[in-house]
């Protein structure tokens, strides 16, 4: 499926528990191994043009055949994209993500389109925004820029997935 030119790469999904979630997707999906960012921390952080609004969240992301899986816990209350969607104690489809090679102009795309921007952010040497779309698909999108180091990470989290078996470690060792 594409977004405007790019291909989606990834869905994503709200969690109540991080660890469990990840067993659950490896029994029932054959998803794995997990790379997981646990209180993941961004450079800069906007949520609905507050800067600097951040919840602590926790990330595990994971191949499940050619497709991206990430998973998302959210520790505390504050404000944010997940609980926009999701009360304490619920979970579900969050948002799907699209890696773009012109984050400006995706961006631009969007806003041209009338999506609002939930969140938007930078960390880790990249560009990433949430676009409140759930009036068209249900869900969040994300747009991701795809510099080289994110590519290949990406790549190297596919690799281990395709060597990646039932009864090898769930998370990936750092």
């Amino acid at each position: 499926m594409l977004m405007g030119k790019y291909p989606i790469f990834q869905y994503a999904f709200f969690v109540n528990n991080l660890d469990e979630s990840i067993e659950k997707w490896a029994k029932l999906m054959g998803a794995g191994p997990f790379f997981v960012a646990r209180h993941h921390k961004t450079d800069e952080f906007d949520y609905r043009g507050q800067k600097g609004v951040e919840a602590d969240v926790s990330y595990a992301f994971a191949y499940c055949g050619e497709t991206q899986v990430q998973l998302i816990e959210q520790h505390d209350d504050t404000p944010s994209i997940y609980r926009d969607m999701f009360e304490k104690g619920q979970e579900g489809f969050h948002h799907i993500g699209t890696l773009v090679s012109d984050f400006h102009g995706e961006r631009q795309r969007l806003l041209d389109m009338g999506f609002d921007i939930g969140t938007e952010l930078y960390a880790d040497d990249v560009n990433a925004a949430y676009f409140d779309t759930r009036a068209w698909n249900g869900a969040f999108t994300e747009i991701h820029a795809d510099p080289p180091h994110i590519l290949e990470a990406f790549a190297g989290w596919k690799k281990a997935h395709d060597k990646w078996k039932p009864g090898d470690a769930l998370i990936a060792a750092p």
